[in-house]
């Protein structure tokens, strides 16, 4: 090995220490299934969002500040409404009296890491506007584009039990969204802990592990992450029988197998591996396809339908050794 190799070594030896490191504070600070967390440093790594769909007070706002603050990104946070207008979200044009003329005000989206609270609950316009901004990376305002930071990442929630006066999202705006997840409720001992020393231990805001730079770096890593022919074309195959189901309506899209191998990438680093393995996928699958898949019959927009179609799938498909 000669010494530029060695170096590179060494530097992603250290990036996966400290991606370690922040694996394990997060913990600390959110007492859910590890898999979750595991998921959304996933998911940033890979420069993907985040769809939340669980129901209020599981830790979804203590679980998306608290990764900010670990990975040393600025963080806001956007209650959705069924009045909040585009400009609340992206900002607009102000009069500047000193100055006499009208200059740009950026909104809340401006940040490195947002949780967008109950998504579903803005206007058509308003949803359109944000995911138009979320995907293209920039504001765009009076003829003039405003960039968005390079680390940006949404985590949106939506609630799965109170649909009075929301507005669900299409299937094309659910496919901007790497991964959708449900956190789940604690399990006893974690609950009990909830009620007894875990507020103590985390009455102050958890100091940062990473660097914006250092999560640049994990984000370049992680797209060295080996990813086999075989694995690629098994992604491939298990995306194209879902086009082909009689039981789907709409299948898994090009991008859709774009961001599982993406995703699978940034897992194996969180996992500490530099190589994808035929496992990583097979976890993957219900977390970045089953919110793409749109059922024929029936439970249209029902996700455990949609996993259950996928799983049906899965098991056809025969897996690379």
């Amino acid at each position: 090995m000669n010494t530029m190799e060695q170096s590179t070594t060494e530097d992603i030896s250290e990036l996966l220490s400290m991606l370690e490191q922040a694996h394990k504070a997060l913990a600390r600070h959110w007492l859910g299934v590890d898999f979750v967390i595991e998921l959304l440093l996933a998911s940033v790594l890979a420069k993907g969002h985040v769809l939340v769909v669980d129901v209020p007070g599981v830790g979804k706002t203590t679980l998306a500040r608290s990764m900010a603050q670990i990975l040393g990104l600025d963080f806001n946070r956007i209650q959705f409404t069924n009045d909040i207008l585009p400009a609340d979200i992206l900002g607009g044009s102000v009069y500047n009296s000193t100055e006499g003329k009208f200059s740009f005000s950026p909104g809340p989206i401006f940040t490195d890491f947002l949780l967008a609270d109950e998504i579903n609950r803005a206007p058509t316009r308003s949803q359109s506007a944000f995911l138009q901004a979320m995907e293209e990376g920039y504001v765009a305002a009076d003829g003039v584009s405003h960039p968005l930071s390079d680390l940006f990442t949404v985590i949106a929630t939506q609630n799965p039990i109170d649909f009075d006066s929301t507005n669900p999202l299409p299937e094309a705006q659910l496919d901007r969204f790497l991964t959708s997840i449900s956190l789940g409720y604690p399990n006893l001992e974690s609950e009990l802990h909830l009620l007894g020393g875990y507020g103590d231990a985390t009455r102050h805001d958890p100091a940062p592990v990473l660097t914006r730079e250092s999560v640049r770096q994990l984000r370049n890593a992680s797209e060295e992450v080996f990813l086999h022919d075989d694995l690629a074309k098994y992604i491939v195959d298990i995306s194209r029988a879902t086009r082909e189901n009689q039981g789907i309506k709409l299948g898994i899209s090009p991008r859709g197998s774009m961001h599982l191998a993406q995703a699978c990438k940034a897992f194996a680093l969180v996992k500490g591996r530099r190589q994808v393995l035929a496992e990583d996928v097979q976890r993957l699958i219900p977390s970045v396809w089953d919110h793409r898949v749109l059922p024929r019959h029936g439970r249209d927009n029902d996700s455990a339908h949609a996993h259950e179609l996928l799983q049906d799938i899965l098991a056809k498909i025969p897996v690379p050794r």
